[in-house]
């Protein structure tokens, strides 16, 4: 699990118990008895195990959250978690963290509690990557279903997310009116110059380099928000005729 804290850089430290360890006990104890190896199910012969201080099983409440917002969940929603958790953590522990995401999905989330516990430990650059992440899980149907995006909010607010941030990120996954100009955080009456100026700040916040202290796990993940952005430049660029 060291791996996940390595992808937000050391910027955790959750308390011990909270509402998070509640859920993840509940979760646990439903899949397995750690005192028993259990193959069939992908552990291969290693119990499941879990610390207050695991990020990557965090992270699995709030996208449970938002994977049963809609009353359904998708096996392209599940497929795009297990890529992103095949990605940070290797094929085994990504079986083994499936198996807890089931069981999440089956209880009832204490949202502003869990997100709570989250925003006191983790740092701001690794809240707005879980807000890309959890956009990512409910745009993968190819829309955003409008409870998914009201828990998406809703998480957004009690993690202290800026609106202007909130809506960025959001544009980036839904097609708005003038979407380009919102993830850049300026609107369409901006001149040339602000637009520039936008992009350079945005380049800034967003780079993947920013973050390279925090693992590259997490310059990984950061990369698919800073194409996003500079995407929308280059759009912006072309309506334009800029240079």
């Amino acid at each position: 699990m060291a791996k996940f804290g390595k992808w937000i850089g050391g910027g955790l430290g959750w308390a011990v118990g909270g509402p998070i360890g509640a859920l993840l006990g509940y979760a646990l104890g439903s899949v397995i008895d750690k005192t028993v190896d259990i193959k069939d199910d992908g552990f291969a012969g290693r119990p499941y195990q879990t610390t207050p201080n695991d990020f990557g099983a965090s992270l699995l409440v709030l996208v449970a959250a938002v994977m049963k917002a809609d009353g359904k969940v998708l096996k392209s929603e599940l497929e795009y978690i297990k890529r992103f958790f095949n990605k940070q953590f290797g094929s085994e522990r990504t079986k083994q963290h499936l198996l807890v995401l089931r069981e999440l999905l089956k209880k009832d989330i204490p949202l502003q509690d869990v997100c709570i516990q989250i925003k006191t430990y983790t740092r701001y650059p690794a809240r707005l990557q879980l807000m890309h992440l959890l956009f990512g899980v409910a745009a993968v149907d190819g829309e955003v279903h409008p409870s998914e995006l009201e828990v998406i909010k809703q998480i957004a607010s009690y993690l202290g997310i800026r609106q202007a941030d909130y809506s960025s990120i959001k544009a980036m996954f839904l097609k708005e009116v003038d979407g380009d100009y919102k993830i850049l955080e300026i609107n369409k009456n901006a001149t040339n110059e602000e637009v520039k100026k936008a992009y350079r700040k945005m380049a800034v916040k967003y780079h993947p380099d920013k973050v390279s202290h925090m693992g590259d796990e997490y310059k990984d993940a950061a990369k698919q928000k800073f194409q996003k952005m500079k995407d929308a430049y280059e759009n912006i660029k072309k309506q334009r005729g800029m240079k």
